[in-house]
This record gives structure tokens, C-alpha cells and sequence, in this order.
């Protein structure tokens, strides 16, 4: 398959114009008529990213967060984004970014699936159709009540995370939750007003946390990686499923970061 037909697959799953305006999804790099043979997957762009992608053999990266955001005004290897893209030319690798229009279009379904929500609706609607309302995250209820101790133990099976950073009382009961995945601070208030007793997000700074609390909302931040890592998996099984004859690797789960 070429490059364009890759990305017509992809555009059934997510539409770039679901993208938020600041955002920026596409082709960032490559040719839309180039063989893809092979597609590696991961979250981000990285140098070690890339030379993974390298090493594969492949002709198509696929990331949820874009590696360019801003306009380039030189592409050289002084540059500390210029050196990833140059890279990505010399090894004939074409780059495609779908970030928040799988936000809208993909990830927020998919977390509030492995939640078990039921009735869920969208939790900040950034555009319209005319078949529904799209948006960022997801707000719905649990199977059953429970406490916010036994929520942070749903989240980590859900989302297999070993750790999370919780604001609100453990003992809480919780029904309605919310889930935000990747940096959740915008949607705080979306939550607020949507009755959510709880909120799953990443990203979550010391003051948004315990005035959020305050206001008695609990939020359980699993991390940014963490929730938003199954988008690789997701995206793996969905272009094998679609791309006949072509290769999909995802990247293997690696936490950016540490705790000691």
C-alpha cells in the first residue's frame, strides 16, 4: 500500500479535522505516494523512538503526540527537532501524528470501555456533526458503587499502571466518573459540572488536585503515559485488520519515567 491509503485508514478511525486548532496531525514528514511495507507505532517521537523504527525496517512512523507543533524555520542537526526529522528523511521514513483527533474519535471511548462505564456522554464537546456531538473524554457511571480506595484499584487493572497519584478521601463512595486521558487540567471544570465524583486523567498539578478535592471531586491521576498507552495496542490491531500486506509493529510498553 502507498502512504496515502494508510492514511485514508486512519482517517476513517480518527478525521484530522476533529483536531483541536492549536493542534497539529497529518503527514508531518514523507511522501504520500511512498510504499509502506512496514508501520511502527509508539506514543511519541523520540530519538530512540525513531531509531527503533530504524532498526524495524520501517517505512511509516505512527505517534499519537506530534513531534513538530510549531513552524520550523530550519531543518538541520543543530536542531533538536530538526535532527529527529532529518533523520526520518535519510532513512526514506514517512511520519503520521493523530493526536487529538483521537482524542475526540478514540482514546476517550476506548478508556471509559476498559472502565466498565455505562451511560456515557461526552465530558467537553469540541465539535458537532450532524449524527452527534464529539468531544474530549468521557463521563458515565460505574457498575456499581464503590470507594475511591477501590477505584484506584479498578484504574490500575484497567489501565495496568503499578502507581497513581490520588487527591480525595479513600473512603469516599464513588459512582459517576469521569476520564480524561493524557494531560486532564482543562477538563477539571467540564467534570466538575457534569456531577463527577471522581476524575481519571494524568498530568494533575499539586494546586488543581486539592482544589479539586475541595469542591468534592476526587481525581486519580494514572499518569499521561499511562492511560494514553493503548493507543499503541489499539492502533496495531486496527491497521492489521485493514492494511493487508502490510507489517504493523507497536512499540513494547516503556514508562518514560521513573520513581525513586
Amino acid at each position: 500500500m502507498v502512504c496515502s491509503e494508510i492514511i485514508s485508514l486512519l482517517q476513517e478511525q480518527s478525521p484530522e479535522n476533529f483536531a483541536c486548532d492549536w493542534d497539529n496531525v497529518g503527514l508531518l514528514v514523507g511522501d504520500f505516494e511512498q510504499e509502506v511495507r512496514k508501520v511502527y507505532i509508539a506514543l511519541d517521537a523520540t530519538e530512540e523512538t525513531i531509531a527503533e523504527a530504524v532498526a524495524e525496517g520501517a517505512d511509516l512512523l505512527l505517534t499519537h503526540h506530534p513531534m513538530i507543533f510549531r513552524g520550523l524555520k530550519k531543518v538541520n542537526t543543530q536542531d533538536f527537532t530538526g535532527r529527529r526529522v532529518v533523520k526520518l528523511i535519510r532513512n526514506n521514513i514517512s511520519y503520521y501524528a493523530m493526536h487529538t483527533n483521537f482524542d475526540v474519535k478514540g482514546m476517550a471511548g476506548l478508556a471509559a470501555e476498559r472502565l466498565g462505564l455505562a451511560e456515557c456522554k461526552v465530558l467537553d464537546v469540541t465539535c458537532k456533526t450532524q449524527e452527534s456531538e464529539e468531544g474530549i473524554g468521557r463521563v458515565g457511571r460505574l457498575v456499581e458503587e464503590m470507594t475511591l480506595e477501590s477505584c484506584i484499584g479498578l484504574v490500575k487493572r484497567s489501565f495496568a499502571v503499578d502507581t497513581v497519584k490520588v487527591f480525595g478521601d479513600l473512603q469516599k463512595n464513588v459512582r459517576t466518573l469521569a476520564v480524561s486521558p493524557g494531560s486532564g487540567k482543562s477538563v477539571i471544570s467540564c467534570a466538575l459540572r457534569a456531577g463527577a465524583d471522581v476524575l481519571v486523567t494524568g498530568d494533575i498539578d499539586h494546586h488543581e488536585g486539592i482544589d479539586a478535592a475541595d469542591q468534592g471531586m476526587a481525581i486519580i491521576d494514572a499518569g499521561h503515559y499511562g492511560v494514553e498507552k493503548l493507543f499503541i495496542p489499539y492502533m496495531a490491531r486496527y491497521l492489521a485488520e485493514r492494511a493487508k500486506g502490510v507489517e504493523v509493529v507497536g512499540q513494547p510498553v516503556k514508562q518514560p519515567f521513573c520513581y525513586i
